[in-house]
């Protein structure tokens, strides 16, 4: 079995000593572990130690991990972030499919994390994973905000403007889009809620996720409604979302 190699970056020695035992004791395959503590020394041990996986602390005394990521070129490593109350970047984490841990943390959950990053050493899709984190990460928003679906086999670059409704199959998202075929996520439907709801996506019936700007009619023939949306597709209103759905019509469609 190849070692895998893993940088530990945090600012501070008890979390990364905590993170290495975790490692040690609750991680599955054969690990050689580094660790740096801020920007500067995780820039210099990233290029000498060369590593496989990267676990990086947002916040660190001498700037942030997004800080030292724009300062690596074209890497080459699978990055797990690693945060403590962070809400707009683990936002950000989400709209890139980037692995992330919440301190403290979970043994289980960095176990789980490290196994897929595991998976996915030999891809380099990372690179523009990494650009659409920075562009959720910077005050300027970007022409075209794309969200990245990753799964086991592939990775999806979907723009914002190009998915039309989400729809929930279980345990299941299906994302229907303006061109090519529908998409099946292994996440339920409230996972995409919590990201897409800022973009201008309502949730209209329990099964159901709305990309505003694709709506064409609003029908009100039967108690709570319906929308027609782009490429003809009718979709639900349930009844206990008809007031907020109309109220939403009115003030923005």
């Amino acid at each position: 079995m190849n070692l895998v190699k893993i940088l530990i970056i945090d600012n501070e020695p008890d979390i990364r000593e905590i993170l290495k035992q975790m490692i040690i004791k609750w991680a599955s395959g054969s690990y050689i572990i580094d660790e740096a503590n801020g920007v500067a020394s995780g820039l210099a041990k990233i290029n000498s130690f060369k590593p496989d996986i990267v676990m990086l602390d947002v916040e660190m005394d001498d700037g942030t991990g997004f800080d030292l990521l724009q300062k690596v070129k074209e890497p080459s490593f699978q990055l797990i972030f690693t945060t403590a109350h962070n809400k707009y970047a683990v936002r950000a984490f989400k709209f890139s499919a980037i692995e992330y841990l919440m301190k403290p943390v979970d043994p289980i959950e960095l176990s789980s994390c490290l196994e897929k990053a595991t998976q996915f050493i030999a891809r380099t899709i990372f690179q523009r994973q990494l650009e659409v984190l920075m562009e959720q990460t910077t005050e300027k928003r970007p022409k075209e905000p794309q969200i990245v679906l990753k799964d086991a086999e592939k990775t999806y670059f979907v723009k914002l403007s190009e998915i039309i409704f989400c729809n929930a199959h279980g345990a299941y998202t299906k994302f229907y889009l303006t061109k090519g075929e529908p998409i099946f996520m292994s996440r339920n439907l409230g996972a995409y809620e919590e990201i897409l709801a800022p973009e201008g996506f309502i949730r209209t019936h329990h099964s159901c996720l709305v990309n505003s700007t694709k709506i064409k009619i609003y029908d009100r023939k039967n108690d709570s409604g319906t929308l027609m949306v782009e490429g003809g597709h009718i979709l639900p209103i349930s009844q206990r979302k008809k007031d907020f759905v109309v109220q939403f019509l009115e003030n923005g469609f």
